[in-house]
């Protein structure tokens, strides 16, 4: 397999999957995108970096699918694109953004469909996080020192969230076996033995590729 490799890290709340792709880009030896991408595709957008975070992974009720991959086909400069909602422009300018990435580097991205974006590049290995109930909101406890009712309340809540955007802006289901290459529970492995075993898929992977 030649060029970057990029691992993608699709995760429910608690399951660990952020510091799961911090533990993989480390082994790598790359960088690991979740908030930076927000910088990034502000920069190369000219959008606001305050108004990428705050419609960060968040749904939306009036997406026209068709019209926004139209416009991200035809570019930036179109007057479908100058008058679209500023949640599509938004998206696009993360979309892009992660595609650039991939053709200038190794690395690993963390949600925003960066599955989805990076589906037609052959260097992606895509993954996705879950974990045991009890484990997450243990873990979401300790991490918001909060009580378990609350922090079950933020584990529900922002799985919604992400599945709402994940579903509404790729043709895939978040959290479905067949939406990745590989579905791992954290509560199974714990988060080592999690990387361990992505980075051991990715090689197979890459060896299974390279045979065809």
């Amino acid at each position: 397999m030649k060029g970057n490799l990029v691992i993608t890290i699709g995760r429910q709340c608690g399951s660990g999957g952020k510091k799961i792709g911090e533990m993989l880009a480390k082994k790598m030896n790359v960088k690991c995108y979740d908030k930076e991408l927000l910088a990034r595709a502000a920069k190369e957008s000219g959008l606001c970096e305050e108004l990428l975070e705050s419609h960060d992974e968040k749904p939306t009720s009036s997406f026209l699918y068709s019209l926004v991959m139209d416009s991200y086909s035809l570019g930036y400069t179109t007057s479908a694109y100058m008058d679209m909602p500023i949640n599509h422009k938004i998206f696009l300018a993360q979309f892009d953004s992660i595609k650039k990435l991939a053709e200038e580097e190794s690395c690993v991205i963390v949600g925003r469909c960066a599955d989805y974006a990076l589906d037609d590049y052959p260097n992606t290995v895509s993954v996705f996080i879950c974990a045991d109930d009890d484990s997450r909101i243990k873990r979401l406890t300790e991490l918001y020192k909060v009580e378990p009712s609350k922090a079950k309340d933020i584990m529900v809540k922002t799985d919604k969230k992400r599945a709402s955007y994940y579903n509404y802006y790729s043709s895939k289901k978040w959290g479905a076996a067949k939406s990745y290459d590989l579905c791992v529970n954290s509560s199974s492995l714990g988060l080592e033995g999690t990387v361990d075993v992505i980075l051991e898929f990715a090689r197979k992977k890459q060896e299974w590729v390279n045979k065809r």
